[in-house]
């Protein structure tokens, strides 16, 4: 490559780069997933508009691999350990026999709807039957949901990308005749053990390392840290086991240690996971071949409905029904189930494996999951307050990355107030919130107002709350009991405590 030819892929690389961002942004504010402006983008760049080829399916599959790994690394390191650690056991059985189910579900339907063999049909199965973590990652922390939900659907999509991978594998490298059920339950048990031992491993190994050695500058920490993701997700790919799962482990141990700069580790975590969701999406747009898609649109309808309506429902029912989860809660994980760049990624395996009829698995599963994507992404908050497991004017949480708040390990919370709150009319001098939670900032009608200890709060105001873990609860009771019943309500005893029909099944 000459030096010119360099300035060129730069500049296309660059362009390419910025216009994804803007259309992350475009995607929030219309409340649609990043990943399907990012497809788009990769298409309009493509072939069949402004004409860069690109067809290599062997690359796409590797680069796709490795920017999975990413995203998973950057996945572990931003979730909480106290969100998921209860949860482990059922998104273990929904990331395995979870998927089983939906495999054989969604095969099945394929067979039946499409004509389709059965080895192709259980490789079209095991190719849509995982969740994206990136998708859920993205869509979920930006809703008022019950942790027990969040957490739950984020650690199956952390999970089950692995089972998916092999399964897809054996399928791909398989002959005519269907595999061995013991030898794939085999293959899936030693991978996973495998893979989970390393990541947890290497992550107590990369806990020990930078809490003992001093680096010579700040911005080395969070190199170090995703570094030894990286290095989980290739000692599993390594030993023949699941990369996947070591990564997301070992981001899970490196992300809940007390680690030195963890607001510059996960800023950098997400950066990184940013460009990997970018390259991939625009990658994977790029690989697709538009004028092919359109015989590809009823296929994808027919099995995306199977898998929306029968598979995945019928999976999640199956493998709560020991943990007595609310039925609420099960219609919700069952609609939130969303595709994203994992089955995209997977359906590149079987064309490199050369098996027939590789190419029209891949445009089907491209049509799918945009389609299914556009119609659940911006319905889940909806949904969410369907089956009453958000309110209005919930608190939520915001990422931070002030490095005072990271010394103080605060919480930086939002609340609306909203209309027909006993909030309204309150001075903030008499919200008596638990030291040292306090009211930084209201934002009232787009105007930002620093607040002093007499300002008035309003219906419709959006309060920026800055709290410690040990006051945090606290501090919430204090603004629902007054929201309820005003600033006297300690003396009519009101508490605050969240009532059942907010509890939503959790605990």
């Amino acid at each position: 490559m000459t030096l010119q030819q360099l300035y060129l892929v730069l500049l296309i690389g660059g362009t390419v780069l910025l216009a994804s961002i803007a259309a992350a942004r475009t995607a929030h504010r219309l409340g649609l997933p990043s990943l399907l402006l990012f497809l788009a983008v990769g298409v309009i760049v493509g072939e069949d508009v402004l004409g860069l080829e690109f067809d290599d399916a062997q690359l796409a599959q590797s680069l796709g691999t490795a920017g999975l790994a990413v995203i998973l690394v950057e996945g572990g390191l931003t979730t909480q350990w106290s969100d998921v650690r209860r949860l482990l056991a059922p998104a273990g059985v929904l990331a395995t026999a979870g998927v089983a189910i939906s495999v054989a579900v969604t095969a099945a339907g394929a067979h039946l709807l499409l004509g389709m063999d059965w080895h192709l049909a259980l490789l079209l199965g095991a190719i849509v039957s995982s969740t994206d973590a990136a998708a859920v990652f993205a869509v979920l922390r930006a809703l008022p949901l019950p942790q027990k939900v969040t957490g739950l659907l984020e650690a199956e999509s952390g999970f089950n990308d692995a089972p998916t991978i092999i399964l897809v594998l054996v399928f791909s490298t398989a002959a005519a005749e269907l595999p061995d059920p013991v030898h794939i339950m085999g293959n899936v048990v030693y991978q996973l053990a495998v893979g989970a031992t390393l990541g947890l491993l290497i992550g107590r190994v990369g806990v020990a390392a930078l809490r003992h050695i001093a680096l010579p500058a700040t911005g080395l920490y969070p190199l170090a840290t995703v570094g030894f993701g990286i290095i989980a997700f290739a000692a599993g790919g390594a030993a023949n086991a699941s990369g996947i799962i070591a990564a997301y482990l070992s981001g899970l141990v490196l992300g809940n240690s007390k680690l030195p700069h963890r607001a510059a580790t996960r800023s950098f975590a997400e950066g990184a996971g940013w460009l990997a969701q970018i390259g991939l999406f625009v990658m994977l747009g790029l690989l697709v071949t538009p004028s092919e898609l359109p015989s590809a649109i009823l296929p994808a309808i027919g099995v995306g409905l199977v898998l929306l309506l029968i598979a995945r429902p019928v999976s999640v029912v199956a493998c709560l029904l020991p943990f007595r989860t609310p039925w609420r809660e099960k219609a919700f994980i069952s609609w939130a189930g969303l595709r994203g760049a994992v089955p995209i990624v997977l359906a590149t395996f079987p064309i490199v494996a050369g098996v027939d009829g590789a190419p029209d698995l891949l445009n089907i599963v491209f049509v799918l999951v945009v389609i299914f994507t556009m119609v659940q992404g911006p319905s889940l908050p909806a949904a969410a307050r369907l089956l009453g497991l958000s309110r209005l004017g919930a608190l939520r949480d915001v990422q931070v990355e002030s490095a005072p708040l990271d010394v103080m390990d605060a919480d930086l919370l939002t609340a609306t107030i909203p209309q027909g709150s006993r909030l309204h009319g309150v001075a903030i001098f008499e919200l008596r919130l638990p030291p040292p939670a306090v009211v930084t900032l209201i934002v009232r009608d787009g105007t930002n107002i620093v607040p002093r200890h007499d300002t008035v709060l309003h219906a419709g105001d959006e309060l920026l709350l800055i709290t410690t873990p040990d006051t945090r609860n606290a501090a919430e009771r204090r603004l629902r009991a007054i929201g309820r019943r005003g600033k006297l309500a300690r003396w009519l005893g009101e508490q605050g405590d969240i009532e059942p029909a907010d509890r939503s099944g959790s605990p």
